[in-house]
């Protein structure tokens, strides 16, 4: 079981973050953590059962707004679950990230730290509507490392107005030579209900940059493990965005988090007052084998974990066969991966239409 914690609030809202997410609710951060615990004692004794928590992952909004104390009784309440050697991530903005803060909350028990630097151009993280600039990431990743945190992600956004090539190389030499094994980049989308929403001019829709940043991480050792994601060792990979794309169960806390279990997914409330007025009041939706099948095909060919061919009929094999004659796609142990994590919507639809 994976268990994924959600922290709304921000110091600034960026242009393109569709996330669920408050800069005007910072009064209500105690309140809110309370909440958490609530609906976190809830699911535990619901839907852990007997499991063990595998994974941890604090996401927003903004996780280092809030003080790492806060979370202490967050971590008292998981602690008994937790497998041995569990990872736990937290997301953390390089503005709030303070040493203080990164010191906390590896105290507690955090063990890798997500930066979501998406820039060290400034003139970019302005445009971007960021609240830090290009030192201030370089000294928050800076402090992680000598605090003792040996896993740290940077998170990079390209495909934005101005954007090049020469521009983005710059991004990955500095984490590179910054000694950080892994990254995640992310092509913008336009998100209904975000300031760059039907902007289109702020978007560079260039399938040929994408090939030629994936080159590029590739010669400086970042093996790209998912269309997104890039790391120098296994040892660095994200085990807890492995297990999404396994297809693994997992505890949604938080407002507009989202929980899976077996055949259904739940979602606590999306308004915060709400939320905290009643953690626990979730809506529910149902899925059919179909579904299921759908989003193992679509996870697993997006990554390298792959699809096992079990899951498939007759026509579809017949399919994966011609795609297999192609070279698009290729066999190991009963499961297919994909060459190609650009194409694999378009493959897995091939597949299943």
């Amino acid at each position: 079981m994976l268990l994924y914690i959600h922290i709304p609030f921000c110091d600034s809202k960026c242009f393109y973050c569709a996330f669920n997410s408050y800069v005007d609710r910072f009064h209500l951060k105690q309140t809110y953590m309370k909440a958490l615990e609530k609906q976190l004692l809830y699911d535990i004794k619901h839907y852990l059962k007997d499991k063990k928590i595998e994974t941890v992952f604090i996401g927003g909004g903004t996780p280092s707004c809030v003080d790492y104390n806060e979370y202490k009784n967050i971590f008292k309440i998981i602690s008994p679950y937790l497998k041995e050697n569990c990872e736990i991530t937290s997301e953390a903005n390089p503005n709030s990230a303070t040493k203080e803060w990164l010191s906390g909350m590896k105290d507690l028990g955090v063990n890798r730290i997500s930066f979501g630097v998406q820039s060290f151009n400034d003139k970019k993280l302005k445009y971007l509507n960021r609240a830090h600039n290009s030192n201030s990431a370089i000294n928050a990743i800076q402090n992680a490392k000598c605090i003792g945190f040996n896993s740290i992600n940077c998170d990079i956004i390209y495909g934005v107005q101005g954007d090049s090539f020469e521009k983005l190389k710059l991004d990955f030499d500095i984490i590179n030579e910054l000694n950080i094994d892994h990254i995640s980049a992310y092509s913008l989308t336009l998100e209904e209900g975000t300031k760059f929403y039907n902007k289109s001019k702020v978007k560079i829709d260039d399938e040929e940059l994408s090939y030629e940043l994936f080159n590029y991480l590739n010669n400086l050792g970042y093996k790209q493990y998912e269309i997104s994601n890039f790391s120098k060792s296994k040892t660095t990979q994200s085990n807890h965005n492995f297990g999404y794309w396994e297809y693994k169960n997992y505890l949604g806390v938080g407002t507009g988090a989202v929980g899976c279990i077996d055949n259904f997914r739940y979602y606590p409330n999306k308004s915060i007052e709400k939320y905290i007025e009643n953690p626990i009041s979730y809506e529910k939706e149902y899925m059919d084998n179909l579904d299921i099948k759908t989003e193992k095909v679509l996870l697993g060919l997006r990554s390298t974990v792959g699809t096992d061919l079990n899951l498939f009929n007759k026509k579809e094999l017949e399919k994966i066969e011609i795609l297999l004659n192609e070279n698009k796609i290729f066999k190991k142990e009963n499961r297919i991966y994909n060459y190609n994590f650009l194409l694999a919507d378009e493959i897995s639809l091939y597949i299943l239409d």
